[in-house]
């Protein structure tokens, strides 16, 4: 049980949970948190954030927040001080956040309780669907920020994943969450709200855009030629855009098997004639390249590079749910195991990379350990007489490489009811983009920016 618990005054039956981290001491707390609370200075970069969820890209971005340290390569000058022995507080970057949404409750009680630190306003975040807004804002209401440096989003992958139905462009869903009425497609389903990313383009004119989405994009039929078209036809045929690169997180300090495919469009009246011309090649050179450069070798083959970052390494200081006063750590799933035949069965490789955190998990999150009976293979834990159970939230935190110290499951003031649930806080994990993923992409953007512009 770590040393500093009573200065917390918390209650060990788990009425009276504050905001608590198993890594950090409060004298720690308090430090980090006046350190991502200073004010940016007059170079900020502004940034519009459209399908949010509970801000893994923004957090990236933003700069300035706990990892662990084998995520980071000890040469890349990224560190702004080490924590301890195993985790360090990240630099601040330039972009500054100042446009979100989400249609998900939770995801909104996330972000805030979390970016809360970075001094953001509550009402920045709209709960709107994108729809809604870029149809408010055709009808006169101020809705978007003007003078936008960049717009991130990523716009919802369901429909492109192999883990669900792959209805593409022909969603049953509509861009509000709810089945759709009409028996017809139209412009106003899941699978279509990149559409109106583009549109939020249309309309705030960012210097750079990055949209994100999963791997199965690329192989379900013509569906990425037809996004990047669609994207490089906004504001007027305005903008260059790459073709779209798979980047796996493990080859970036997360210890997770997660591909996802990034799309990056550039405005072309924006850049230096220079910049402008490199950018149109038809082979980038590398001084140019927005894409990051993998930092660690998870399948480069580049020995050179830093070892991936696993499991083990990001779950170096938990306590066990028993013993934690970590909210997202002492709650989780437990679903019973089903067999090894259905989705979410299987134990996590500690000494590998986890598994992709899935956002439909419906329970069944992967297990942190089974028992023999089940196959388990992590015997040295099951002859300590730990017991068999799945990931906590605060794990799948961790393998997705969000701070330690994100307030993830959260009571509603001190009261045994939820403001947000351990179900809820797997559903916003999932969905989100890793934070030090999303970093890789900031600090190569914002090293570019002044070639370009």
């Amino acid at each position: 049980m770590p040393q500093n618990i009573k200065k917390y005054d918390i209650a060990k039956e788990g009425i009276w949970f504050k905001d608590y981290s198993d890594f950090l001491c409060e004298e720690d707390s308090l430090s980090l948190f006046n350190y991502a609370s200073k004010k940016k200075d007059d170079s900020d970069l502004s940034m519009v954030s459209l399908f949010s969820g509970c801000g893994g890209m923004d957090i990236g971005f933003e700069g300035g927040f706990i990892c662990n340290k084998k995520s980071i390569p000890q040469d890349s000058g990224w560190i702004e001080k080490n924590i301890n022995e195993n985790w360090v507080l990240l630099k601040k970057n330039r972009f500054n956040t100042i446009f979100a949404n989400d249609i998900l409750d939770e995801a909104l009680l996330t972000w805030q309780n979390y970016m809360k630190r970075y001094g953001k306003d509550p009402s920045i975040y709209h709960t709107e669907s994108i729809v809604d807004l870029v149809k408010m804002h055709h009808k006169g209401a101020d809705i978007f920020p003007q003078n936008v440096d960049i717009l991130t989003g990523g716009f919802p992958c369901q429909d492109f994943s192999v883990a669900g139905k792959r209805k593409g462009f022909d969603s049953e869903t509509s861009h509000n969450g709810t089945k759709r009425e009409s028996e017809e497609p139209s412009e106003e389903t899941r699978g279509k709200l990149y559409f109106w990313m583009k549109q939020a383009i249309d309309i705030t004119k960012p210097k750079i855009f990055i949209a994100e989405n999963v791997k199965g994009l690329v192989n379900l039929g013509n569906v990425r030629d037809i996004i990047q078209n669609d994207f490089s036809q906004a504001n007027g045929n305005g903008y260059i855009v790459l073709t779209p690169q798979v980047l796996h997180a493990g080859n970036y300090g997360v210890p997770e098997t997660r591909e996802r495919v990034i799309f990056i469009g550039i405005r072309k009246d924006a850049l230096n004639p220079t910049a402008k011309k490199m950018l149109e090649k038809d082979v980038i050179p590398e001084e140019y390249n927005p894409y990051p450069a993998p930092t660690h070798n998870y399948n480069v083959n580049k020995c050179e590079l830093s070892r991936p970052v696993t499991c083990k390494d990001v779950f170096c200081d938990l306590c066990e749910p028993e013993d934690s006063y970590d909210l997202s750590q002492h709650f989780y799933s437990k679903a019973k195991f089903m067999g090894k035949h259905c989705q979410g069965q299987t134990e996590i490789h500690l000494d590998g990379l986890g598994p992709t955190i899935r956002s439909e998990h419906h329970g069944n999150i992967e297990y942190r350990r089974l028992s023999e009976e089940h196959g388990g293979k992590i015997y040295e834990e099951l002859q300590k007489g730990m017991k068999e159970r799945r990931l906590t939230p605060r794990e799948c935190a961790l393998i997705q490489t969000f701070p330690p110290d994100f307030p993830f499951v959260k009571y509603k003031g001190y009261t045994k009811h939820f403001e947000v649930s351990q179900s809820g806080a797997y559903k916003v994990i999932g969905n989100a983009v890793p934070p030090v993923l999303a970093y890789n992409i900031a600090r190569r953007i914002q090293d570019l920016w002044d070639l370009y512009f």
